[in-house]
């Protein structure tokens, strides 16, 4: 399904977000037979099912589950850190950009940026760390973002992330991956998630995005790591109880997570469509990664943003304005190669107008 409707209102391709998706009729049915128990207790089976799979996929000892990818993070660094410590991450990041200012409110951490041009440089790194003096505040943790969000959907392949980790290990920081899309990495690179993020001390990943369930995260680590953040899941809020439901569904989407190559090839093909609509009166400039991952950030050169996703909208194809003119549109198991072309029909008509 790649439309939604209501009434008698037109159909909409929503490519805002891979956050959309609802549930299928056999994620639902396999959340409905769910054997459950209270989690918070640890005795909800399906719920340490999905974290001992989890964990087995990302090469760590063990997982933990979490209501959202942000609690996950904010675990990670108060894991970590400690008040007045600094963390590296990238110019706009998640971390840093959509979790509220949770570093600071809740670890009362700041962060060193690393411009997204620098691609996490061994030189950019090591100038951002700032070492053990009275008047620093002290650099005890690095996060990389794969994929990144706010680059396109950018992948870091096995070799990058080994690197990035081994620098971070050789300055005496922790490391932590925000994979909210590490599924999307992994099917780009045709490497497994376990050979990402070997070298990283903790890991989130997210199953409610492109792998369809309607909620949940998981951070993953060793063994003795994990004891703690059960109990800053616990002290945040995070504690559950017949999760097995939620659990379910996050299990039925790992266990296909192969199909988000469909995602990516639909992502490329809308690509090049928004390319082929270029003219020199409407310029329209794209970025996609490269490998393709599930996302594409396009602008029309001179025209604003809200008015152009406004207009978009008007026609039934919803996308984000994230700002600067820049819309992103995400493909998820909700778009078809039909939406895509209807997509494409709708901006072909807006920037005509």
């Amino acid at each position: 399904m790649d439309s939604r409707t209501t009434g008698n209102a037109p159909e909409i391709v929503d490519l805002r977000s891979d956050t959309l998706t609802r549930p299928t009729a056999e994620m639902r049915a396999a959340m409905t037979a769910a054997e459950v128990g209270d989690d918070d207790y640890g005795e909800d089976p399906t719920v340490r099912a999905l974290e001992a799979e989890t964990a087995a996929a990302l090469g760590k000892e063990a997982a933990v589950l979490t209501p959202s990818g942000t609690m996950a993070n904010q675990i990670a660094i108060l894991l970590h850190t400690r008040p007045g410590d600094s963390v590296i991450c990238e110019d706009g990041a998640h971390i840093y950009v959509y979790e509220t200012g949770g570093g600071a409110a809740l670890a009362g951490v700041q962060f060193d940026l690393v411009p997204l041009a620098e691609r996490m440089s061994d030189a950019a790194i090591e100038a951002r760390c700032r070492p053990e003096q009275i008047h620093a505040a002290t650099t005890t943790l690095l996060c990389v973002e794969n994929t990144h969000n706010r680059a396109a959907g950018r992948v870091l392949a096995a070799r990058e992330m080994a690197r990035i980790a081994a620098k971070a290990q050789a300055l005496g920081l922790r490391a932590h991956c925000d994979g909210a899309r590490l599924w999307n990495a992994a099917v780009a690179a045709g490497e497994p998630e376990h050979a990402l993020v070997a070298g990283y001390d903790t890991v989130a990943v997210c199953f409610s995005k492109g792998l369809g369930a309607p909620v949940g995260s998981a951070l993953a680590g060793p063994a003795a790591a994990m004891n703690r953040v059960r109990k800053l899941r616990k002290r945040l809020g995070g504690g559950m109880r017949q999760a097995g439901v939620l659990a379910a569904a996050a299990l039925f989407g790992l266990r296909a997570r192969s199909r988000l190559a469909e995602d990516h090839r639909r992502a490329a093909a809308l690509a090049r469509g928004l390319q082929s609509l270029s003219t020199p009166a409407r310029a329209i400039e794209v970025e996609i990664s490269d490998p393709p991952t599930n996302m594409v950030y396009w602008r029309v050169q001179g025209a604003d943003g809200d008015a152009l996703a406004a207009a978009l909208a008007g026609r039934g194809t919803r996308m984000l304005h994230v700002g600067g003119g820049w819309l992103r549109a995400v493909t998820h198991l909700e778009i078809t190669d039909a939406g895509v072309e209807r997509a494409l029909e709708c901006v072909g008509a807006t920037i005509r107008e």
